[in-house]
């Protein structure tokens, strides 16, 4: 059982506590979406402000019972850097801390380890154009390949460069990430990007030959999805609305 954790909002700033509280939320919905895989993935989001830190899940908690109070504030280094009861996976923020000195864009990086997504991480082709849902994440992405855990700052380079200026990466035979300017556009990112290996892989269970998208479509996708939301990301249009379904299911993160 999670240890008890003292609130920590008149002890850090709005824009701080603002978040730690949108960051709780995102692990809890990706308990809620039946990604978490224990422990052992990591949502990352840095503190606004001139600092270089970033906010992460203490090791051990499970998602859902992730806190704005219980995320631990830790440097590109992965110390902490406030007082908290609570350790990180050592392993953990070795891609987040590659990605977040990389991308002043990437405010918040998710990892997760899902069953379709490491399923079609193993496939040679990756990702195919079987859906809508895919083609937004084909319009940006990218692949890095498997070099065991999570351990080696070689691996850094290698991982940045990979991921280059895109919004999703398939790690191979290992899981998915995404990046985003908060964590709402990050979570909806990886929403489309699990709805589309999920859709690849029913579809292939069904054993008839499938109809690959056309790549003028593919092409032209993006402007679509411009039009579409008007402008907006859509972790903005739908993150009230997720926010209300977790206050149904697993209320209590903003504490």
């Amino acid at each position: 059982m999670a240890s008890p954790c003292v609130n920590v909002k008149n002890d850090v700033s709005p824009a701080e506590w603002e978040a730690r509280v949108n960051l709780a939320a995102a692990y809890r919905l990706t308990a809620l979406f039946g990604w978490d895989d224990l422990v052992f993935t990591h949502i990352s989001a840095r503190v606004p402000g001139p600092e270089h830190h970033f906010l992460i899940n203490p090791y051990g908690m499970m998602f859902e019972e992730i806190t704005a109070s219980s995320l631990v504030k830790i440097d590109l280094d992965g110390r902490k850097v406030s007082e908290s009861p609570y350790d990180i996976n050592p392993a953990g923020f070795t891609i987040h801390s590659a990605v977040h000195a990389a991308r002043d864009d990437a405010h918040c990086v998710m990892h997760t380890h899902s069953i379709n997504g490491v399923a079609v991480s193993a496939q040679e082709a990756g990702l195919l154009p079987l859906s809508q849902q895919s083609l937004g994440v084909l319009a940006s992405l990218g692949y890095h390949d498997y070099e065991g855990l999570a351990l080696n700052e070689a691996e850094k380079p290698r991982l940045v460069r990979d991921l280059g200026d895109k919004m999703y990466l398939m790690l191979r035979n290992h899981g998915l990430l995404t990046v985003g300017s908060t964590p709402a556009d990050a979570f909806v990112a990886m929403y489309f990007f699990e709805a589309a290996c999920m859709i690849q892989v029913r579809a292939q269970s069904g054993g008839a030959k499938l109809t690959p998208i056309a790549q003028p479509i593919l092409d032209g996708f993006r402007q679509q999805i411009v039009a579409v939301t008007r402008g907006v990301m859509p972790g903005a249009l739908v993150w009230p609305g997720l926010l209300r379904r977790l206050d149904r299911a697993y209320p209590g993160y903003a504490d």
